[in-house]
């Protein structure tokens, strides 16, 4: 079978699935905000393991390695840095995150948008990044673009809100209410 001149073998199939995170990247406006809610799903999922940062840091490492091993599949079909490919918004997304406690909704908020207007604007260097050739080239531009995120969480998290209002301490757990339904958020 094919579409777009892609025949979908099970290798074209895994390929995508990993470069458009779970499809996140084929949304027809917007993939790459849609691939950094893929991010946040990440973090509010690794928010109740004992060590965010290092759940964080190694989440983000898997994805550079899956993702650099299928980018050059994705630019061959799609030209350079194609728009479904987004597990690099995951990537950044998880660098903006990634400090010492879990994130409360409110991290989870603000880091989207930090992340996403650093990965839009790509303030020097980031746009450099996006020079090298390969699968580091589509990566590491939104790795900078995190570090910038990250930098301005830390900066909010310092003069701005009292540190409790951007980490869940420990054992403590974010819980809501969905009708009769008491549901943990984070």
């Amino acid at each position: 079978m094919t579409a777009g001149g892609t025949r979908w073998t099970p290798k074209a199939v895994a390929c995508m699935g990993v470069s458009s995170f779970g499809g996140l990247g084929l949304a027809p406006v917007a993939p790459g905000t849609f691939g950094t809610l893929g991010g946040v799903l990440v973090a509010w999922l690794l928010s109740g393991t004992p060590n965010f940062l290092v759940s964080a840091l190694v989440a983000a490492l898997a994805l550079y390695v899956l993702g650099r091993a299928v980018a050059p599949w994705a630019e061959a079909h799609a030209g350079k840095d194609p728009g479904f490919f987004v597990v690099d918004e995951v990537i950044g997304y998880l660098v903006t995150v990634a400090w010492v406690g879990a994130p409360t909704p409110l991290a989870l908020f603000v880091a989207f948008v930090v992340f996403r207007f650093f990965d839009i604007a790509k303030p020097p260097p980031v746009k450099r990044f996006e020079r090298i050739p390969g699968g580091d080239g589509i990566l590491l531009d939104d790795v900078v673009a995190g570090v910038y995120g990250l930098a301005v969480m830390a900066l909010l998290r310092t003069f701005i809100l009292e540190p409790e209002a951007w980490s869940l301490g420990a054992g403590q757990e974010l819980t809501g209410t969905l009708g009769a339904l008491s549901v943990p958020l984070f």
